[in-house]
């Protein structure tokens, strides 16, 4: 099976291009304010002009109402929706319902209890994301470097495409396919070098090691 590779909070030409060159299949922008990877919608909506085609455009999100999605959609024109707040499925559902667009609803894990919430989504979210659950204290919910044990998703069975994040780099992908078995990889922090700076170098291993992983699961269920 084929991996999905995202390479999220992209926020310049030059590494917006590095991703697509290297073969991401989805690039994602950041909207907002409080991570170091927010966009501006002028700035995205630049971005949206070299995407072009090459890769599916992602707009993330957090608790966003229909005004601030509007703004988002007509800027970047995307074309997947990336809900990474407290969303519940009603939300969910709503925001789809109102663009026309497919959803990819974040989740966040620390432990096992926590893929409880995952049946409440599947019948409105097109893909769901597995996140590394943040601190307390942190004023983001995600794009932090965190990981969360993997083995959690083991033997997780959903109806809906999964994908993973969190905590992942071009050294850990191929691990954390081998355990998780996810549909697709979502990556932020660990292709930078530093928060909200992203490393073309970097961008290009992940992209490469997550498509070797893939080859050789592929060739390993024969």
């Amino acid at each position: 099976m084929a991996i999905w590779v995202k390479i999220c909070g992209l926020s310049t030409a030059e590494t917006l291009e590095a991703a697509l060159e290297a073969g991401a299949d989805a690039v994602g922008f950041v909207f907002f304010p409080a991570s170091p990877r927010h966009v501006s919608l002028e700035q995205a909506a630049a971005l949206a002009a070299q995407v072009k085609g090459r890769a599916v455009k992602t707009a993330l999100s957090v608790d966003a109402d229909d005004e601030a999605l509007a703004a988002i959609v007509a800027a970047l024109r995307p074309d997947l929706l990336q809900l990474h707040g407290h969303e519940p499925p009603e939300r969910v559902a709503a925001v789809k319902r109102r663009f026309g667009l497919p959803v990819l609803k974040a989740l966040p894990i620390a432990e096992r209890a926590d893929l409880a919430a995952v049946a409440a989504y599947e019948g409105v979210a097109d893909r769901i994301l597995f996140d590394a659950r943040p601190p307390k204290e942190a004023t983001r919910p995600g794009g932090l470097g965190r990981r969360f044990d993997w083995r959690l998703l083991e033997r997780v069975e959903t109806r809906t495409p999964f994908m993973l994040s969190g905590g992942l780099d071009a050294t850990n992908v191929a691990e954390a396919l081998a355990i998780t078995r996810a549909a697709g990889v979502d990556v932020s922090s660990g292709v930078e070098r530093a928060p909200g700076q992203k490393d073309v170098e970097k961008i290009r291993a992940f992209v490469r090691a997550a498509r070797q992983a893939a080859a050789a699961r592929a060739a390993a269920e024969g």
